[in-house]
Parts: structure tokens; C-alpha cells; sequence
């Protein structure tokens, strides 16, 4: 039988459920109107428009999916890429759940029970609490009450990206059977990333992404989105590779339908992602029409409201409270009313005992054909994790050939390379799988990132993915995609294959790397990671975030590239959810890698740097071993007891360390009884004993303090803490201007972090130390 013919087949024998569709959508239609009427607040056009799409998708059976079980990890993934419209998910839900909740009542059938409904159910109930605290969210989050969806999206542009990544999480695991569809509007594809994603989804042969377009032409503004965006969604999409199909008729049950089912299907061995357009009307049934439907509701009560009820209310029988009176004035009386018209739209479905038996037995039926195995699946049975075994974050007992002897001359990111190809070998050995995908915009060499894919003793590396069809590599060929590439990471480590995704992760972790210059560019995606893993209840992978060639020392690629401020972003979130790193040399980073990914936290900024330079011996130095960077501070000369203290000099980054290794002599010589401690990562150094913190960096050291770093000034605030500081800084920034280029001996001495500034600034603060504590000459 053909494709054609199986699609005609499927479509034919859909025609007797459309009548059940229509009716509820019209359930939806209602409550949708009516939690944005009593909230004032929320999207009515978008998610009036996408009713039909949403619902064909759910009841189609081209989506395999359970709204019982929404973690079982062989069901189809849905993003809710126009996030603002999570109305729609939030009502069609209700609607969904409460037959079956009638439907058990009424059987005591455990097949009509949603688990752990108490808390993980969405109920029409839930409604009154839209865009409350504590309650619905104004735009799509993976929260208990909305496991349907599979990541938080809201921010143009932001849901593309992670669907992606699912997809390639699925492909990579063997599980590419399982779909990701992403719904999104023609507004939300204007931006950079959605035209990265086309690119790489296209490239990684992401046949199992499937794209929904709500195409009714307007946004926010007064403007058609077609009189400043060239083209149609079929050029927009075959243009990039992908297989794409449509209807003028977007509200239109058998039309709407048809291509889902050609979509949601596809082309069997195609490498090309799917895309499938349908006409609508922003606003369709609301009496507000296209940009003004998008963020505004009616007035409270309005005339205009009223008339969106009527309709229903004479076709159905509704008895809706207040019918066409004015707004209530207090907020309990809001309430009340708020509820009781609640009710009466889910009094329509209650005494349509056709339709409960519709929606409950279909439901039951597409939860059924969730697959429980799948041939070719990878990753086990999902019940034992690499991510569970200790040795992965032992770095005392990492291999030796991870680290090299005092005197090697080499760079810090050349220990990144190792230890990838060490931990993905690690996985091919004792798992049979990698543990890290990896990724760059275009950068994988340059910034060691590719060593991921490398080969390690015996085993012959994992190589790039989906080039010449490979299915088995972890190395992604990415261009220059770097908002995308972060979210990939981010969609691929919140794909979670655990048999319990509540008690623990099994999947892949994701890493991608750029310029610590052009870190501004995966932040987004970052912080909407953070924000899912914080706050659902799934657990989630880690994500590994290289600012590379960070600090000044970039050099001879100019200040254009010199990443000194805009590494500041990974500190923009709360303390305690991402791990910075600043190792200086090359045996300091597997050991911090070690320690961080250890940790409950899901991201870890690993900031890196270009230059070689040579390693030193620290027994001869008489400083602490490189295992003393996971501490996240050590001393590298402390106070002679039997003189007065003089201040201590906090050092961080790779060429400021190293400079002062130099003038430490010099300090010597010159007597000053100061403390010298290297700060490597003020996160890990937060999680230490206070015994070990007030030895190493004690409060009083933090408001007598002098910092060098290749960091700004501002992104050393977690060390020294009182304003007096600040002129003693060496820093790139020391005079509050951007630098010049040069070579990376120019640079670093015009961001005074070469030896002589360094032991100048040193000697100035000491000096001006003792002028205040009268003990000067």
C-alpha cells in the first residue's frame, strides 16, 4: 500500500471523530476566553488560532503520547515554541484530564487514572489560578502541572533551538522513531536562531523534527508580518531542506488534519526535518482580530466578552453567571464568578456522556501506543547511569596521561581536549555509550572542544555525527550557530530516558564552546535550562559551557575578541546554580571539571585560555598541588606569623597567575608579609568548610584585598569586598577603557598584568597599607 493511500486510509476513518473535535474546541474556545477575561492578562488571538492544529495533533494518533504517564521516555515530545499561547495548552488540558477523571469516577478503571493526578494533573480548577503565584504560568514552562510540554519557552526564537536538540538527543540514543513537534507562529521565525536551527536541524539530519506553523500574519504591531518578511512558509523552509506541507485552510478539521497526518508521518528514510503550515485567523471566534488579539483581552465583562458566550451558550445550553452584567468589584466576588462560569462550561462536557466516552477511550487508546522498547535503543534499560559512577568525577584517580610534568609548556585548553577524549572513552568502555555531545560555532579545533570526539589509548574516538551518515559520533558539524548551539545542549540535557526521570537522568550531557568574547550569545538559552531545571520535577543533565580564549590573551585577534566583560554572563544567575571555573593551567582543569560535575548543578562555565605556558613545579615552589584547585581558592604564600600582615593579593586568570609566579622572589626581597591565594572558582569556594574558608581567605583578607585578574574588575566582586579595593586592581580594565591589540606580550603588559606591573601594583598597595596603619618609613 502506498503512503498516499495509508494517509487517505487513516483521514477516512477519522471523518466520525471530527464532530467530537468540534465540540471541544468550542470547550476550549470557551475557557480560554474566560481565564483571560478574569485574569486580564494573557494571549487570546494566538491560541484561538491554533485550536484546530493543537487538537488534530492530540487526537490524531500521529502524536504518541500519554497525558496519564507524560514521563514515559519513548512517548512523542511537544515544545510549545510561541510560548505566549500556553492558554491553549493550559485549557485543552483541562478539558482532556476532565474526562478522564469523570470517566474513572464513573468506572473505577484504573486505565482512565492520570498518575499522581493530586499533583501533576491539570485541572480546570488550576484555571483559576492563571498567572498567579503559585500557580499556571503566563508562558510555557515544564512545571508539574504542565508535563506536557518538554521545555520552557516564551522569548522568541528560544523553542526552535531545543526542540532540535531533543531530536538529536532521540537520533543519538538509537529512539529517532520518537517525533519532536514544536508549534510555533510566522512572527516567532524572524529571529537569527530559528534560521540556525533550519541549518543545523537540516545538516544532523534531524528527520524526526517536525515544525507546526500557525500562519496568520501578524504579531504584536499593527503591520501584516508579509509586508516586511519575504515569501511563504514553503520558501522559507525548502529553502533550508525541509520537507514541507500546508493548508489554506487552517480551521478546517479534514484539511488541518490530512496534514498532520502527511507531516507527523513523513517520508521514510528522509534526512529532511518536516515543517507543515496552516492558515488561520489571529483571533479566529473572539470579535478581536489579529494584532489586537494578540496580547489583549476584552475588558472585564465587556459587551464584546459577552458575545464570545453567547454563541456557546445557545448552542450548547450554558448557564453562564452574570450573563452580560458588569465586572464584579471586589476580588472575591471576581472569583466566585471567575469559578462558577468555569463550571458551567465543563457542565457542557459532563452531560455529553458521548464525548466523555470519546476523549477518554481515544486518550487511553494513543497512551497505549506508546512503544515501552524500541530496537536500536542505546542507552539500557535506564535503571544504571554513567552519570552514577563515582570514577567520573574521582580526578585523584583520573589516568595520569590527563596531566602533564612541571616544565611542559602548553595551554589550559589543551587539558579540555584530554580529558573529553578520557570521559567519552570512559562511557565507550564501561557503558557503551558517550557521555558528552559536543559542539562549536565552527571553533571545535580551535577551541579543543573536539577532543571530545577524539581517539584515547585504545579506543578510537567517537568522531564527528551525521557526516557521511555516521549515526555513532559526538562531535556536531555546527557553523557558526552559536544561540543555537547552546540550545541544543540545553534541549538535548533536559531529554531524560531514566526509567523514573523524577529520581535520576540517563541521556547525554551536552557541551559547546565559542570565544569567552561571544558568551552573550548562548546566554538565553542557558538561563531558560536553569529556569527547567530548578522547577520541574524531571531531573535534568548538565550542560558544560567553554568560554574559550577567554581574558585579554586572545592578543593578536584584537580587543574585538578579547573576552574580559562578556564572560560576566555566566554569573547572571542565582548563586548556586551554575559552577564557574578559572583554572590557570592545564592540571588544574580535570581536576575542577572533576569536581564540579559532581555537584547537583546543571550548568558548568568552563573559561579557558590560548596562550602555552609553562607549568610550574609546585613542590619546588613550595605551593599547593593543582588537586587544590577544586577547593575553588588556595594560598600560594601565606603571612609570615611574626610580622604585621600587609593585605592579601587575589590572583585569577591564567596569565596574571603565572606573571606573579615570577615576582614572587621579588617579593621576598622585598619583605612585604602578604597573602597570595589563587582564586579558581568562587562557586566552589562558597561550598567549602568555614574552617578552610577563613584560613584561606578570611574576612579580613577580603576587605584588605588586592585582585589580578584577567577578569574585569566588576566580575571579582565574590572576592574582595569593600569599595577601598578598587585602585589596586590589575585588570584588564585597570583604567575603565577597552584595550588594544598587539601581541600577547604587548597586551598583557598594556593591562598591567605583566610581571613588572604586577610587582609595582603590588608594591603600591602594600606601601599605601602601611602609610594607613602608620608603619611606614
Amino acid at each position: 500500500m502506498t503512503a498516499d493511500k495509508q494517509l487517505l486510509m487513516n483521514l477516512d476513518a477519522l471523518q466520525a471523530d471530527f464532530p467530537y473535535w468540534e465540540k471541544t474546541k468550542d470547550l476550549v474556545d470557551q475557557l480560554l476566553d474566560i481565564i483571560l477575561n478574569y485574569r486580564q492578562s494573557g494571549h487570546p488571538g494566538g491560541s484561538r488560532s491554533k485550536v484546530h492544529i493543537l487538537l488534530s495533533l492530540m487526537l490524531s494518533g500521529t502524536m504518541r503520547w500519554d497525558i496519564r504517564h507524560p514521563e514515559k521516555r519513548f512517548g512523542d515530545r511537544f515544545i510549545l515554541s510561541a510560548g505566549h499561547t500556553v492558554p491553549l495548552v493550559y485549557c485543552t488540558l483541562a478539558v482532556l484530564n476532565e474526562a478522564l477523571r469523570i470517566k474513572a469516577q464513573q468506572t473505577s478503571d484504573q486505565r482512565y487514572r492520570i498518575d499522581q493526578q493530586e499533583t501533576h494533573a491539570l485541572f480546570w480548577e488550576d484555571l483559576l489560578d492563571f498567572r498567579r503565584r503559585g500557580g499556571l504560568s503566563g508562558h510555557a514552562e515544564v512545571v508539574e502541572k504542565s508535563l506536557f510540554l518538554k521545555f520552557n519557552t516564551g522569548p522568541s526564537g528560544h523553542g526552535g533551538p531545543a526542540a532540535a536538540g531533543q531530536a538529536l538527543a532521540l537520533k543519538r540514543a538509537g529512539a529517532g522513531q520518537v517525533k519532536v513537534f514544536v508549534l510555533e507562529g510566522e512572527a516567532g521565525l524572524t529571529p537569527g536562531a530559528v534560521h540556525e536551527t533550519m541549518n543545523s536541524a537540516w545538516g544532523l539530519h534531524l528527520d524526526n523534527l517536525v515544525l507546526l506553523l500557525d500562519w496568520n500574519d501578524y504579531g504584536i504591531d499593527a503591520h501584516r508580518v508579509s509586508d516586511v518578511v519575504y515569501g511563504t512558509p514553503d520558501t522559507w523552509f525548502s529553502a533550508h531542506g525541509w520537507s514541507v506541507a500546508g493548508t489554506e485552510a487552517g480551521s478546517d478539521w479534514p484539511s488541518v488534519t490530512e496534514v498532520i497526518l502527511k507531516t507527523g508521518n513523513g517520508d521514510a528514510g528522509s534526512r529532511s526535518p518536516r515543517a507543515a503550515w496552516f492558515k488561520t485567523r489571529k483571533g479566529r471566534g473572539y470579535k478581536k482580530y489579529d494584532n489586537a488579539s494578540h496580547g489583549s483581552p476584552h475588558a472585564m465583562n465587556s459587551d464584546l466578552f459577552w458575545e464570545t458566550k453567547r454563541e456557546f451558550a445557545q448552542k450548547y445550553g450554558a448557564d453562564f453567571t452574570n450573563f452580560g452584567g458588569s465586572a464584579p468589584q471586589h476580588e472575591d466576588a471576581i472569583r466566585a464568578e471567575f469559578e462558577s462560569n468555569l463550571v458551567a462550561v465543563m457542565d457542557v462536557l459532563r452531560e455529553d456522556q458521548a464525548l466523555i466516552d470519546y476523549l477518554a477511550d481515544r486518550l487511553v487508546t494513543i497512551g497505549e501506543s506508546v512503544p515501552e522498547k524500541l530496537d536500536g535503543y542505546q542507552l539500557g534499560d535506564g535503571t544504571q547511569t554513567p552519570f552514577q559512577d563515582r570514577r567520573v568525577y574521582d580526578f585523584k584517580n583520573y589516568p595520569e596521561d590527563l596531566f602533564v610534568t612541571p616544565g611542559t609548556r602548553v595551554a589550559n585548553r589543551t587539558a579540555l581536549a584530554k580529558w573529553g577524549a578520557w570521559i567519552n572513552a570512559f562511557g565507550a568502555k564501561e557503558y557503551h555509550r558517550p557521555l558528552f555531545m559536543a559542539c562549536s560555532a565552527d571553533l571545535a579545533g580551535s577551541t579543543n572542544i573536539s577532543g571530545f570526539a577524539d581517539r584515547y589509548q585504545d579506543f578510537g574516538g567517537y568522531g564527528w555525527y551525521a557526516i557521511d551518515g555516521s549515526r555513532d559520533g559526538v562531535l556536531l558539524p555546527q557553523e557558526i550557530t552559536e544561540f543555537t548551539n547552546a540550545g541544543m545542549m540545553v534541549g538535548l540535557a533536559s531529554t531524560n530516558f531514566a526509567a523514573d526521570p523524577e529520581a535520576s537522568f540517563e541521556g547525554f550531557w551536552g557541551t559547546c564552546s565559542t570565544y569567552g568574547s561571544f558568551s552573550y550569545l548562548k546566554y538565553g538559552m542557558m538561563r531558560l535550562f536553569s529556569q527547567l531545571a530548578q522547577d520541574s520535577p524531571w531531573q535534568v543533565g548538565k550542560v558544560l559551557w567553554i568560554a574559550g580564549h577567554s581574558g585579554p590573551e586572545t592578543a593578536d585577534d584584537s580587543r574585538t575578541h578579547f573576552g574580559v566583560f562578556a564572560p560576566g554572563v555566566t554569573q547572571l544567575f542565582p548563586r548556586g546554580s551554575i559552577i564557574n571555573l578559572h583554572p590557570w593551567e592545564h592540571n588544574e582543569v580535570p581536576v575542577m571539571l572533576g569536581a564540579a560535575l559532581s555537584l547537583d548543578v546543571p550548568i558548568v562555565a568552563l573559561h579557558l585560555t590560548r596562550p602555552d605556558i609553562t607549568i610550574p613545579d609546585r613542590e619546588k615552589l613550595g605551593i599547593p598541588s593543582h588537586f587544590e584547585a577544586a577547593r575553588g581558592a588556595y594560598t600560594l604564600r601565606d603571612y609570615a606569623e611574626d610580622a604585621p600582615r600587609e593585605g592579601a593579593v587575589i590572583v585569577q586568570g591564567t596569565s596574571a597567575v603565572a606573571n606573579l609566579l615570577q615576582v614572587l622572589p621579588d617579593i621576598e626581597t622585598h619583605g612585604y608579609n602578604i597573602k597570595v591565594v589563587c582564586a579558581t572558582s568562587a562557586d566552589l569556594f562558597r561550598l567549602q568548610t568555614d574552617a578552610y574558608r577563613e584560613r584561606t581567605l578570611s574576612e579580613d583578607d577580603r576587605l584588605n584585598a588586592m585582585i589580578i585578574t584577567t577578569q574585569s574588575k566588576s566580575q571579582m566582586q565574590d572576592w574582595a569586598i569593600h569599595p577601598r579595593n578598587d585602585p589596586y586592581a590589575l585588570s584588564a580594565d585597570w583604567d575603565d577603557r577597552w584595550r588594544t591589540g598587539g601581541t600577547l606580550e604587548e597586551v598583557i603588559d598594556e593591562a598591567h598584568l605583566s610581571p613588572r606591573w604586577i610587582l609595582e601594583g603590588i608594591s603600591r598597595f602594600v606601601e599605601d597599607r602601611k602609610k594607613e596603619n602608620g608603619l611606614a618609613e
